[in-house]
């Protein structure tokens, strides 16, 4: 007769359609304890987890849940000590790739994850003003490891979560005319000459379009994967193609895609049938509502996860399932070798 955790082991995971011994999420296992270890901050079917569990065990099992963020540790040739590093990015610009950048940022942040915001779409920066950010990173000398001295940026604390923009570094109304090269150098000290600190989540806002910028990161490290945003029109569908075939050329994973600013006068329903048709998963469905608005022209993103603020619920669905896709890849591909260069 199997034993209880070779029984449990066997359990599909609700979201991840794999057992617990294939997601390795079995901590430790008594006759009537359990210990489950989520690779994601946010979970919401443990309720029909543990059905299933006292299902399998032909008992009622006390089920405690702990969190376990694998990543691939993506340092590559920038050495960042960040588990996993996600792109969000377009076909076009207007659909809102920055508000959602913003908002994923935030919801995993609010979910208790380490999480840093990158800005680089540094033709177009709009993370300051999202953020409510106006200020200047501080630069500090280190010593490496050769005993050197670099000069390292300190990105800008917004309520514990690190953030680094181009706009913080250039005038409100200035111009960013640059090219290739001189955007690959800004990237690299971004990430490279950067102190971000240990990450379970780096979330890196994209230039719109398929520019050179998603190629730049692919050379520089291992990406978890990148969210395709786009709105129900047919000309953002068709451009968010582009922007999937992008990402496959690269070979950065593409984690799925959001329809932002659904509703009566976008439409509803078009990026869902393109994942479908594409084969990519659905990550969500973000309303046009105006608290979303509201909340970005303030500068108070973080705000949409408060109680009672109709924006909450459909981004931390949306947020929940860019995190479960993240983990899959994980769990899929396995860690990314990392190179530390200072």
């Amino acid at each position: 007769m199997p034993d209880l955790q070779s029984t449990l082991a066997k359990v599909t995971v609700p979201k991840f359609g794999r057992t617990l011994g294939d997601l390795k999420m079995l901590k430790s296992v008594s006759d009537e304890s359990v210990t489950v270890a989520l690779p994601v901050p946010m979970y919401s079917a443990t309720d029909e987890l543990i059905s299933a569990m006292n299902a399998a065990a032909g008992k009622d099992l006390n089920v405690e849940f702990t969190t376990d963020i694998r990543g691939k540790h993506a340092g590559g040739k920038v050495g960042l000590n960040v588990a996993n590093v996600i792109a969000v990015g377009s076909g076009k610009g207007g659909v809102g790739k920055s508000t959602i950048a913003a908002s994923l940022a935030c919801g995993l942040d609010h979910a208790g994850a380490k999480v840093g915001l990158m800005d680089a779409d540094v033709y177009g920066p709009s993370i300051p003003h999202l953020m409510g950010v106006t200020a200047t990173p501080a630069v500090r000398e280190v010593t490496g490891p050769d005993g050197q001295q670099y000069q390292r940026m300190v990105p800008i604390d917004v309520d514990g979560m690190p953030v680094l923009s181009m706009g913080f570094l250039i005038e409100k109304d200035q111009a960013v005319v640059w090219r290739g090269p001189m955007l690959h150098k800004a990237l690299q000290q971004f990430l490279q000459q950067t102190e971000w600190g240990e990450l379970d989540y780096l979330v890196i806002d994209l230039p719109p379009g398929t520019g050179d910028v998603a190629l730049t990161l692919s050379q520089m490290m291992g990406l978890s994967g990148a969210v395709v945003v786009c709105s129900p029109q047919e000309v953002a569908l068709l451009d968010a193609v582009k922007a999937c075939s992008m990402y496959n050329q690269v070979e950065i994973p593409i984690l799925g895609i959001v329809e932002n600013m659904s509703g009566d006068l976008f439409g509803r329903g078009g990026a869902k049938q393109q994942a479908t048709k594409l084969g990519l998963p659905f990550l969500g469905e973000i309303p046009a509502i105006a608290s979303i608005r509201e909340a970005g022209d303030a500068g108070k993103m973080a705000g949409l996860f408060d109680e009672g603020n109709p924006a909450r619920e459909p981004l931390l669905a949306m947020c929940e399932a860019v995190s479960i896709e993240v983990a899959k890849e994980v769990i899929e591909s396995g860690p990314a070798p990392s190179l530390q260069i200072l």
